[in-house]
């Protein structure tokens, strides 16, 4: 599809309203942070260097909150482009919520608690599970022709995966979010990936064929965030995401991929999450089998070359590069995996 103004407008008012929410937002979200004593919480098995991180301030996720927020509520009292919001977008934004509500009940009781400890593991996954199945149903009630279950593999080529599509989905929501989640382990590391996927995924929905209008506005809107976010987070951080950013931002990716069926150009834009995740399970498996023996100095795999020397700075830029060249290559494939024309869900 042609890209004329009239798209083109709404998507950068909510990217630019979004950063500006924000970076105005930030300093008076980071003070009310340290003045109720919301501060971070350091593993004590991380690296050393962490340890001077203690105190500051975490659930940084509020501004992505925020700026989302702010930006969805101007499209709906100020603009024509989002009245109504379409039931796409709705799932995608109560998807984002609930993630963000569970990360911050998360992030809430380490501070509480005064450790580096939150939910418990069980606790935690049950919540995801919950969010998941919800919005599974929700693909399966609104299925049209079966199309849901298709996985478009190439331009007019599917393969239809029947209901073990729904196993697959339920699996990319609990991974990413879990991925973003791990991700967040160093200063700008989880943001700037976030904002690299997002603009990569909202510009591979843009290109498809009508019927997706308004999701891309919320990648957009996420993207400005991170970018807002990144402002403070950058290092030497000044706040850190917390799941609650970091639980929203992977369960809306997987939401908004598995809505406009461009899941295996997600799986690209996200190459560096699902490596980090990848480095955690490989770890624990190899763990097990060897009865002790590691792989990596530690996971996920941003801390394994902190212990090989490697600089904070230098390795958030080099898996920043990553992510580019993963944005690069997803670009180019969404070019071939399209919906298919006339296909669609409601």
């Amino acid at each position: 599809m042609t890209l004329s103004a009239d798209i083109l407008m709404p998507q950068a008012f909510a990217f630019l309203v979004s950063f500006l929410a924000a970076l105005v937002l930030g300093p008076m979200v980071i003070e009310g942070l340290r003045v109720l004593k919301f501060g971070q919480n350091i593993n004590y098995d991380a690296p050393a260097r962490h340890l001077q991180k203690q105190g500051t301030p975490t659930m940084g996720g509020v501004l992505m909150v925020l700026g989302v927020g702010i930006t969805l509520l101007a499209g709906v009292l100020f603009t024509h482009w989002l009245r109504p919001p379409s039931p796409q977008l709705v799932a995608v934004v109560l998807v984002f919520l609930a993630h963000a509500l569970l990360g911050f009940a998360d992030d809430y009781l380490k501070i509480r608690r005064g450790k580096s400890l939150g939910l418990l593991a069980r606790q935690k996954l049950a919540g995801q599970v919950v969010i998941t199945l919800a919005f599974v149903a929700y693909l399966f009630l609104t299925a049209q022709r079966n199309f849901t279950t298709e996985v478009v593999v190439w331009r007019g080529q599917t393969w239809d995966w029947g209901y073990g599509y729904y196993v697959f989905a339920f699996l990319l929501m609990i991974g990413l979010s879990n991925a973003v989640n791990l991700t967040d382990g160093l200063d700008g590391l989880a943001g700037g990936l976030a904002l690299l996927a997002a603009l990569g995924l909202a510009w591979a929905i843009h290109v498809l064929p009508a019927g997706f209008d308004q999701l891309p506005l919320f990648n957009y809107a996420l993207a400005g965030s991170c970018l807002g976010f990144l402002w403070y987070n950058a290092h030497p951080a000044k706040v850190f995401m917390g799941d609650t950013g970091s639980l929203a931002i992977g369960g809306s990716l997987a939401a908004m991929a598995l809505l406009s069926k461009q899941e295996l150009v997600l799986l690209v834009f996200a190459a560096m999450f699902l490596l980090e995740i990848g480095s955690v399970i490989l770890q624990v498996l190899y763990f097990k089998a060897t009865k002790g023996k590691r792989i990596f100095k530690m996971s996920p795999l941003h801390h394994h070359f902190e212990l090989s020397g490697v600089e904070e700075t230098q390795v958030v830029a080099r898996f920043w590069i990553g992510g580019v060249i993963a944005l690069t290559l997803g670009l180019l494939l969404s070019g071939f995996v399209w919906v298919l024309p006339g296909s669609g869900v409601r």
